[in-house]
């Protein structure tokens, strides 16, 4: 990767990324076999054609979950998308670019731009100076923004400012905004009135990991165990161009704090290594029972060299998530959300022991890497034991636990079809068994996996770019004695439904 574009890209917003590779160069496909190319996920939200980068602006409202990445896309479901525009932004003057950023509804007219007007919140990026500053763009009909003639509305002169979630604090009855001072490893607090004229609060940071960079922060709140009285405040920041962070702790209007019995070690959002820049969904309907969120699945170091040919990038399957209180304290815990069940098919089911050595697992034999499977292992005796998906043409993506140590390994070393720079990885992370078991919980598409174990405790999330004859399963064991059960599901492809 060049330096200018590591120096420049790697913080910016998909949009951004976009213009700088040109916007004709993945405009060549053929409307008939849009949504079937190779590599092209069928039940992930990627764009007809084009640069996909981090999710913005995600809010429910009117009924529908309504994502940005500043082209916009609905969703009745989070599982069926319809894309209405590539591109939403007018009225600036050429001179920048629209970085990562939120969205909110005004619903009281507190800035001005008419009762219920949907205000985007983003990083300006000045093309010259390379200036990161925060401004916002507002539409009646939140197709069309209209840039404001006032923006900048914060600037305090940095090169590495960026990624604003807003939201309205009812107990200060005022927005706040959430930014990252990426170099600094901070996130800044701002309080404002109208979304014009804004306020320093606090910074939170550095804490937890803090090697390179921070961007991207949300916060949001959720229940811990269920119990809606009581609720901490959650803040995920993207850390490294290459993973995510979170803390638990509380916010007064002002000041973020780490609960007292917040983990010393850092605590990760995915133990994979492809998902960033996720974002809850704001529910300004106030009729959400959960919290849903979506993350970019890719990582800065090889995401512009993928090999797929209608564009760059998709998102994760949408994700609701949850508190919950473990011996070694509150962790975060991502659940797929229950609408995925619609696009499975016939359910194909097995119980019976790992045999010794390599074999293909005979139960489920997909034709295409469009599958869910749950799979849950004895860990009983001890051995070291797994799963290879992805398998064919001498590649493979492998999955090796060891019931002595709770390693859970991943190796993506020799499963892409096609070389991709820095793309052969693997990654390892404790996962402690269930009374006695280890679950497993994949949606495979077409170039990725998403893992849940132990009902979404631990998640790990990877592109793959397997080949199209890449799609068998194989068992593998150590030593006999492991007993396994599974079930498993081909899923409907969500293009088919498109209108």
């Amino acid at each position: 990767m060049k330096e200018t574009i590591k120096k420049y890209l790697l913080p910016l917003s998909g949009y951004m990324l976009f213009l700088f590779y040109g916007g004709t160069a993945f405009a060549q496909n053929n409307e008939a076999a849009a949504y079937s190319e190779l590599y092209r996920p069928q039940f992930h939200f990627s764009p007809k054609k084009g640069w996909i980068g981090d999710p913005c602006g995600f809010t429910y409202y009117g009924g529908k979950y309504q994502m940005y990445w500043w082209g916009k896309v609905v969703s009745d479901d989070l599982v069926h998308y319809e894309e209405l525009k590539p591109n939403v932004m007018t009225g600036d003057d050429g001179s920048i670019g629209y970085f990562t950023g939120s969205m909110l509804i005004d619903r009281e007219n507190t800035a001005g731009f008419g009762k219920d007007a949907y205000v985007a919140a983003y990083t300006i990026f000045n093309k010259q100076s390379k200036n990161q500053s925060q401004g916002i763009s507002y539409s009646q009909d939140g197709e069309t923004f209209h840039y404001y003639k006032g923006n900048p509305v914060l600037d305090i002169g940095s090169t590495e400012f960026r990624d604003p979630t807003v939201f309205w604090h009812a107990g200060t009855k005022q927005w706040v905004m959430v930014v990252a001072k990426a170099l600094e490893k901070k996130i800044k607090f701002y309080g404002s009135k109208d979304l014009k004229s804004w306020t320093w609060l606090s910074d939170f940071g550095p804490a937890g990991a803090q090697e390179k960079a921070w961007e991207c922060p949300d916060l949001f709140q959720l229940p811990v165990n269920g119990n809606v009285k009581d609720k901490r405040w959650v803040m995920v920041v993207s850390i490294d161009w290459a993973r995510e962070q979170y803390f638990i702790g509380n916010f007064d209007g002002k000041t973020f704090t780490l609960s007292a019995d917040h983990s010393k070690e850092p605590l990760y959002v995915d133990q994979g290594l492809d998902f960033y820049a996720s974002r809850t969904f704001q529910d300004y309907d106030g009729t959400l029972k959960n919290t849903p969120s979506m993350g970019w699945i890719a990582t800065w170091d090889y995401a512009q060299l993928v090999p797929s040919t209608w564009g760059k990038g998709f998102w994760s399957i949408a994700r609701n998530l949850e508190l919950k209180t473990y011996p070694e304290g509150l962790r975060l815990v991502q659940k797929p959300i229950d609408n995925l069940k619609q696009l499975r098919g016939s359910v194909q089911s097995a119980n019976y022991e790992v045999p010794k050595g390599t074999q293909p697992l005979r139960a489920f034999q997909p034709t295409e890497n469009v599958y869910e499977m749950e799979i849950i292992f004895n860990t009983s005796k001890p051995n070291l034991f797994g799963l290879n998906l992805c398998v064919g043409e001498g590649r493979k993506l492998g999955l090796s636990y060891e019931t002595t140590t709770g390693l859970l390994t991943i190796d993506r070393t020799n499963c892409a079809e096609e070389k991709i720079e820095k793309f052969a990885r693997k990654t390892s992370a404790k996962v402690m068994p269930v009374n006695g078991q280890l679950r497993m919980h994949f949606f495979v598409d077409k170039s990725s996996v998403e893992l849940f174990t132990n009902d979404g405790k631990e998640v790990f999330t990877m592109l793959t770019y397997p080949g199209e004859h890449q799609a068998g399963i194989e068992t593998f064991a150590r030593d006999t004695g492991t007993e396994v059960s599974m079930k498993a599901w081909k899923l409907k492809s969500v293009w088919k439904y498109k209108n």
